[in-house]
């Protein structure tokens, strides 16, 4: 079945451009496009998508309070598309639940890759915002405040988020740690249970909020 995607932003030619890009992929459908907050969470009860593609800036209800409201009610996953203005933002939203982060001048392909990853539960994050974003936001809270596991990480766990803070796919944590893939999933959702983390990208930001990460990037 097709990935069934909804689109919100206030500017007319990002939403066409991204439609274009979506609906040219066989596996994809865009099933609404909006122009606001509210009309986000309404496309989204209307037509239950599996990604809801999310400006932050808009009229009524911003992209953080969408995110807030849905992640609170286990909505469809979330891929914030952003110019990057403000880190604040894009920091918050993070922690509200997002599942990817994508600046609006990504490639074609990493749109549609972000699609696709979300759909499936996995986050595709630019590296540019992994590394610049967690980097310089980390130093903001204290190491102390970051949330404790629930269990050690392993040695190999803590390189595979290592890796993971810097940006870097599966594929390509596989490659530079010399692992299967199965293996760096397996990874990573043992450290997801540990760190009772929503996503991957929470754990990235784990990583550089507790100290894990200071000497990845």
């Amino acid at each position: 079945m097709a990935i069934r995607v909804v689109i919100a932003d206030d500017q007319e030619m990002v939403r066409t451009g991204f439609r274009m890009i979506l609906e040219s992929q066989p596996d994809i459908e865009v099933v609404a496009d909006v122009v606001d907050g509210e009309a986000a969470l309404a496309a989204v009860a209307e037509h239950h998508p599996d990604v809801l593609l999310l400006d932050i800036r808009m009229p009524k209800l911003d992209g953080l309070e969408v995110t807030r409201r849905l992640s609170a009610h286990n909505g469809p996953r979330i891929v914030i598309v952003t110019t990057f203005d403000l880190d604040e933002y894009v920091h918050a939203a993070l922690h509200g639940g997002a599942s990817g982060f994508l600046l609006k001048d990504a490639s074609p392909a990493m749109l549609v890759e972000a699609v696709r990853a979300a759909a499936v539960g996995d986050s595709l994050v630019s590296p540019a915002i992994t590394v610049r974003l967690l980097r310089e936001m980390a130093p903001r809270t204290a190491a102390a405040a970051a949330r404790r596991p629930a269990e050690p990480l392993t040695e190999r766990e803590r390189d595979v988020v290592r890796c993971l803070a810097r940006g870097l796919t599966n594929a390509e944590i596989a490659a530079e740690l010399f692992v299967s893939l199965s293996t760096v999933k397996t990874h990573l959702a043992n450290v997801q249970a540990k760190l009772d983390a929503r996503n991957r990208v929470e754990i990235a930001a784990w990583a550089w909020e507790s100290g894990l990460a200071a000497g990845a990037a």
